[in-house]
């Protein structure tokens, strides 16, 4: 029966062409907004705070310091709104949901960076 429910996961799923980040990196997120007629790309900034389940359920939220107010959106990893999603930077963080930010402002709110390598780069 396992083999049954591994195979329908497998091949239900939608396949998503997202980088691979983690909660403590800086994104930003290209989502698709219907306005009346009209379709437009909205970019939403800001430091991964969690990453909730897997696969078809996975979401993630984002938040972003606007006009001095915390502003925190919940994005399904899984949707046909989102274009895509680019990675800014890696944080170097030691939790995996970081909801102490939510209390921290200004300098005590930033996140350490990983200096990671690019693609196709030589050292």
């Amino acid at each position: 029966m396992s083999l049954l429910l591994e195979f329908a996961k497998k091949h239900l799923t939608p396949e998503v062409k997202h980088p691979d980040f983690k909660a403590g990196d800086t994104v930003t997120v290209y989502y698709k907004i219907k306005e009346g007629e009209k379709e437009r790309t909205q970019l939403f900034s800001g430091v991964v705070i969690q990453r909730k389940n897997e696969r078809a359920t996975a979401s993630f939220t984002v938040r972003k310091i606007s006009n001095s107010i915390g502003v925190e959106r919940i994005f399904p990893v899984v949707s046909p709104y989102i274009e895509k999603i680019e990675v800014t930077k890696v944080g170097k963080v030691r939790r995996a949901k970081l909801f102490y930010l939510r209390d921290l402002t200004g300098k005590a709110a930033r996140i350490k960076e990983k200096i990671v390598a690019k693609e196709g780069a030589t050292v």
